[in-house]
């Protein structure tokens, strides 16, 4: 077997290995970074931003008076039917998806919640107008709830 003399190949700088030691550089590099703005990202005050969310909680903090201590699924759901009648229902599975990006804790309630809103979009659209808003939050909830709500 006769080893090459072409000072390319002996050097190992062929192009395949050239992108390599690009990418075995560059990938590292890029990875933490994209972590350390994740983490820059993610709401560590515990309070959270979404706007649904912080009237809800300060309605839940007034009203504790009237009753012992709602859950924060039920005070984001009646929150959220209010918006769908003073806005739509578009609004309000906006500010449902933004809700639980922000909490996640409410990701097991957010189907309840959805069909909930769908319900309600029937009694205040009617059935084909509710349907038009219909959107993959929570999967296909809110639309179950306008079917649920037609029949």
């Amino acid at each position: 077997m006769k080893h090459s003399t072409n000072p390319q190949t002996r050097r190992g700088g062929g192009p395949a290995l050239r992108i390599g030691r690009t990418l075995a550089f560059v990938l590292p590099v890029v990875l933490v970074l994209s972590g350390t703005l994740a983490v820059a990202r993610v709401n560590w005050s515990g309070n959270p931003s979404s706007p649904v969310l912080t009237a809800a909680d300060a309605s839940a903090s007034g009203a504790s008076s009237r009753a012992a201590a709602r859950a924060p699924q039920d005070v984001l759901r009646d929150a959220l039917l209010v918006e769908l009648q003073k806005e739509d229902p578009g609004v309000a599975l906006t500010h449902l998806q933004q809700a639980v990006d922000d909490r996640p804790s409410l990701a097991k309630h957010c189907a309840s919640i959805a069909r909930a809103l769908g319900k309600a979009a029937v009694r205040v659209y009617g059935p084909t107008k509710a349907q038009s808003y219909a959107r993959p939050v929570c999967d296909t909830s809110f639309a179950s709830g306008v079917v649920t709500a037609h029949r």
